[in-house]
C-alpha cells in the first residue's frame, strides 16, 4: 500500500474520550470505500495504528480532509505513534485497507448499522455515503456508549434522524445520572427487536468491542437475519 505524508490539521474534541482528528490530503491520491480503514503514525516513527475513516468518500473529496475518531488513552494522549499530537504536525497514513465495506444494496432494502463506542467511526462514513445516493435504503442505527455524553456525531446523526432519513437508537451502559432520559443497558435482544424489522431483507453492519460484536451476530442470527448478510468490524477500544 502506498505511504504519503500528511499534515494533521485539526484535533477537535467530540466526547469525553474522544478526538475527531482530521488530516489534509489534498494533492494526494486516495481513494477508499465506506468502511475502510487507515494505517497512521507520526511522520518518521515506526508504530503505526489502524483508524476506521470516519467520513465518507464525498465529504473527503469536498473538504481535503480524512476524519478519523480517535479514543484518548489513560494519560489524556492519542498514543505514542502520535506524539504530541498536535495541528500541523506531519503524519504517516498508508491504506486504504480492510474489507468492512458496503455492497451493492439494490437487493436490500434495510441496512441495519450497530455501533459501539469509536465503532461509529465508519458506520458514520457508510451513513453520509448511502445518503446521497438514492434510492437510499431504509436505515437503522443501534449506537451503545458508556455515558450520555460519548455519543460522537450525535448532533449529526439526531438531524438525519429529525429529518426520517434515519432511525436512531441509543443506549448507554454506565450513565446511572438523572440527565441521561434514554434507553440502558447493553446491547441485546430486545434492542435488537426493535430494530430488524424484515429479517431477511436486511444486510447488517457491526462495529466495536468484541463482546458487542460476538453478542450482535449470535443475536440477529437469532432472530432471522441470514449470517451471509451480517458484516463485522472489531476494535478494541
Amino acid at each position: 500500500m502506498p505511504v504519503a505524508t500528511v499534515p494533521l490539521t485539526h484535533i477537535l474534541t467530540v466526547t469525553p474520550r474522544s478526538r475527531l482528528v482530521r488530516i489534509d490530503i489534498q494533492g494526494v491520491c486516495f481513494e477508499f470505500q465506506p468502511g475502510q480503514a487507515v494505517m497512521v503514525g507520526e511522520h518518521g516513527q515506526p508504530e503505526q495504528r489502524p483508524y476506521s475513516i470516519a467520513s465518507s468518500p464525498e465529504q473527503t473529496t469536498e473538504t481535503g480532509l480524512l476524519d478519523l475518531l480517535i479514543a484518548v488513552e489513560d494519560n489524556g494522549g492519542l498514543g505514542a505513534h502520535l506524539g504530541s499530537a498536535v495541528p500541523g504536525m506531519f503524519v504517516d497514513i498508508e491504506g486504504p485497507l480492510g474489507s468492512f465495506t458496503l455492497p451493492p444494496l439494490e437487493s436490500h432494502s434495510r441496512v441495519l448499522l450497530v455501533a459501539g463506542g469509536t465503532g461509529i467511526a465508519p458506520l458514520r462514513s457508510m451513513i453520509d455515503h448511502m445518503l446521497r445516493r438514492p434510492p437510499t435504503p431504509r436505515i437503522s442505527l443501534l449506537y451503545s456508549a458508556r455515558r450520555g455524553d460519548e455519543f460522537a456525531f450525535i448532533d449529526e446523526l439526531q438531524r438525519h434522524a429529525d429529518a426520517e432519513r434515519l432511525e436512531l437508537h441509543q443506549t448507554v451502559t454506565r450513565d446511572q445520572g438523572a440527565s441521561w432520559s434514554g434507553q440502558r443497558g447493553r446491547i441485546g435482544r430486545s434492542h435488537f427487536e426493535t430494530v430488524v424489522h424484515e429479517p431477511t431483507d436486511t444486510i447488517c453492519f457491526v462495529c466495536g468491542p468484541e463482546p458487542l460484536v460476538n453478542e450482535s451476530v449470535s443475536t440477529l442470527k437469532a432472530l432471522g437475519v441470514p449470517e451471509s448478510q451480517i458484516r463485522t468490524e472489531q476494535w478494541a477500544r
